[in-house]
Formats: structure tokens, sequence, C-alpha cells
């Protein structure tokens, strides 16, 4: 048996674009003024039933997800709290249900907004930042504010709002190949593909959500493709600079994040461009899948060539020459959007390793268990050689933005049976600490495994 190891570097820094309000809360479909977005009617279902008495889970999250485990792995932090909190439906739901005041509320509401502030006044600068610090300082402020027990029942009320109602079935199998037409994100790649009756497409470098800002797991759909979507700035202090609280920014403009093209993919997320290239491969966006507008252009004409009603480059470059008009195309029928987790994938018979970049706890040895011998694999039939080095490997793509293993930050049900982090608690890959946020290092590792040959979720085809 023959292993070779590759790795994939890179000097990407991640810059949080949120020096001015332009690209505060964006990107979140909210439903009411504060961040009104016209030409879409995507709002938030004020009919789902949530069941406040779930009990907020807090083991590690599995490789692989199911439309019904989604919501409980969903990260809740003050930023995603703020988003939810513009939906009125969901204010009110809360409140009955949880029997919260209007003062608590009221406090839920200032706190969860003055996280969004300090984000924008932390600058361009993203060193450690986390999304398990933010989660752990969510569930202190919601505690503080209503008590443990209601509190624990409003976290799983924002996962499940967070995560969607879905649109279909996710396989529970790690790295499936789908069998249907859909499209296939994976966040922790970086990567969104286009499957039509099973048959990869067409693939993309995408943006994803900041660690306050997950990108959600579970099945979405897109049903309209927005042509022009305008942005008009809340009438919120950290407002400021070039944009007007209530002063529409037409599309096109630099001014507006959306860019010429929208497609709502349920809330909280959009898949949208005005990303700029270097975004790309990076922390882009507030919930959403970023990217390019060349990207999203090519992107829109794909999944129109999926209906009944295809779009040429032309076609979508006439829409936007009207940049005053804002129109939507609905497609034939919805297309299933799944959103994945999956930091550790087979693919075209190589095993790769992503960094774990939301602290999810899935680069463990059980996960790696599970994903090899889905393909036939065992890692304990490897030579010793070869296999600390996928260990090795599995460990350093499990640091979290302060350099130490995700693991040491969890509850004691997490567990990585590595054996260096296990003895020593910490990471001897952490560099000066500052890693996974800047990715000084790797974003993945590569291992080439002869009995992986011809196996695996498919390569990327024509990348865009």
């Amino acid at each position: 048996m023959s292993i070779k190891f590759l790795s994939v570097r890179t000097n990407c820094l991640f810059t949080l674009v949120l020096v001015t309000a332009t690209f505060a809360g964006a990107c979140v479909q909210q439903s009411d003024n504060r961040a009104s977005e016209p030409g879409t009617n995507e709002t938030a279902n004020a009919n789902t039933i949530v069941n406040t008495n779930v009990n907020v889970s807090n083991s590690v999250a599995p490789q692989t997800e199911t439309a019904s485990t989604a919501a409980l792995n969903t990260p809740v932090t003050m930023p995603v709290l703020d988003a939810v909190l513009t939906d009125e439906s969901f204010i009110n739901e809360a409140k009955t249900s949880l029997q919260i005041t209007d003062e608590q509320m009221q406090k839920l509401a200032a706190a969860s907004r003055n996280a969004v502030l300090n984000l924008n006044q932390a600058g361009s600068s993203d060193d450690n930042r986390s999304t398990k610090s933010s989660v752990e300082n969510a569930k202190t402020q919601i505690y503080e504010a209503i008590g443990q027990e209601k509190g624990d029942r409003l976290i799983a009320m924002v996962q499940q709002r967070w995560a969607g109602d879905g649109a279909g079935e996710m396989s529970a199998n790690p790295n499936s190949i789908p069998t249907d037409t859909r499209i296939v994100v994976n966040a922790p790649a970086y990567r969104m593909d286009i499957f039509k009756e099973g048959k990869l497409t067409k693939s993309y470098k995408i943006g994803i959500g900041y660690p306050e800002f997950p990108l959600p797991t579970g099945l979405r759909k897109a049903s309209t493709i927005i042509f022009n979507p305008t942005w008009t700035p809340p009438d919120e202090p950290w407002v400021k600079g070039k944009v007007k609280p209530g002063k529409k920014v037409e599309a096109g403009s630099k001014l507006n994040p959306l860019g010429p093209i929208k497609i709502p993919i349920g809330l909280p997320s959009l898949i949208h461009g005005g990303k700029s290239p270097d975004r790309i491969g990076t922390f882009a966006s507030h919930g959403c899948v970023g990217l390019t507008n060349p990207q999203v252009q090519d992107f829109a004409m794909e999944i129109s060539n999926l209906s009944s009603k295809p779009m040429t480059m032309q076609d979508i470059k006439g829409y936007e020459k009207t940049k005053s008009e804002t129109k939507e195309v609905k497609l034939d029928a919805a297309i299933p959007v799944e959103l994945r987790y999956e930091t550790i994938v087979v693919e075209d018979g190589k095993l790769k390793i992503y960094r774990d970049v939301y602290e999810r706890g899935t680069n463990t040895e059980e996960n790696l268990t599970r994903v090899l011998e889905t393909f036939g694999v065992s890692i304990n039939n490897l030579p010793a050689a070869d296999r600390e080095k996928i260990l090795a490997g599995l460990e350093m793509m499990a640091m979290d933005a302060e350099g130490s293993p995700v693991e040491s930050h969890a509850n004691a049900n997490t567990n990585m049976t590595s054996s260096n982090s296990a003895k020593s608690g910490k990471n001897s890959n952490s560099g000066d600490g500052k890693v996974t946020r800047k990715i000084k290092g790797k974003k993945e590792l590569i291992f080439e495994i002869a009995e992986l040959k011809g196996k695996g979720y498919p390569a990327a085809v024509n990348m865009k």
C-alpha cells in the first residue's frame, strides 16, 4: 500500500469586510425595515412550528448531517441572534412560547446589536475570531438575560430558524454523490457544485460566512433568480460613510454588497455576487455563499439551463443593463441546495482533510474512520508511518482560532483520539497561535491512498 502526502498552501489573509455599513448585515435576509431588500419575495415563514422543548446538544457534530440533525448543530452567536430578531414573527413566537417579557427581549436585542457593532469596530483583522468562542459568549449573554432554561429553549428556536425548513432528503453517508439535480455547497472546502441528474457539471470556488455568521447546513432550495437587486441601508447607528439610512443603493453600485444577481435559498441565506476575487476562498459573508460578479452571472446561466427557459450570457447581461429595474426570473422547478459541513472528504481517489473553519469538532479519528470505511479502507490496516502522517494532519486541521485543538474548548463529550492532542492538550503545529483565521499554514491536506483509487466524490469540474 502506497501513500503520498501532498499539501495545498495559501497566503490569503481572511480580512473582515465590515469597515463600512455597506457590508453590515446585507447578506442576511431580514424581514423588517432594518435591512430591507426590494426585489425579493423571500420572507421568513411565520407559520413555522418550532419545538421549543428541544434539548440543546453539546456533543461533537457528526461528519455527515441529515436534515433532521442540521438544526441542532447550528452555531448560535450573538450576530446570528441579531439577524433572527429582525423577524417580528420570530420575536412574537419567542415571547409567547417562552414567556419572555418585553424588557427581556429588549435586553437580548440590545446585546445582539452591540455584538454586530463590535464586529464593525474590529476593523479588518480576523485574528482569533472564533465560532466556538462566539457561541459560548452568546450562551452566557442569553442566560444572563432570560435564565438557562429559557435560554436553552431560545437557542433551540434560533437554531431551527437559522437552519431553515429543508427541501428534501440529505444522504446519511459521508461524501455522498447526488443522484438527482441539485446544488451542493461544502463550506470547509469553499466549494459549490452543480449536479444534473447525478452528474457534476460545474464547480465554483466560493466565499463563506464569517465565524460569527457561519454558513448553515441542511437542505434549502433555489427557485428565483433576482437581477439588479437593490439594497436599502437600515436606520441603524452603524450606517455611516458613503451610504445613508433609507436611501436606496442601486444595483451595480460599488456600495451595493449584493452585486448584480442574488438567488435566495431560504432564511437566512443567499447566493449572490459582489465579492472581489481576493474574498473567494475566504470568510466573506453573513451566512451566505459569496461569488464574484462574473461567477454569479455564470451560475445564474447554469441553473437557468436546468429549467425549460435557459438564459444565455447575453440575456443575463441584458437584464443588468437596466439597473433601475429589478427583475425576478422564476425557475420551472425549485432546485435543491444542499449545504454541507464536511472536513474529511474522499475525492477522486484522494483523502482530503480541510481545516475545521467553524470549530465544530469534525476532524476526529472517529469521523476519519467512518469516511474511510465508507469507501472500503480501514485506517488500522494502513502502514504505521502512513497512519501517523494522516493522524498528524488531522490534528493540524483541527486547530481553533487560537492555534489550540478544537476539543480543548469543548465539553467532556468531545473526543479526539490522536495521541499527541490527547496527551499534551495543545497542538505542536500551532505556530504563533494565529493560524486558523489568517491561514498562514494550510487550508487542506491531501493524501493519496492506493486503495481509494477511482473512489469518492468527484473532483471539481470546469471550476470557476
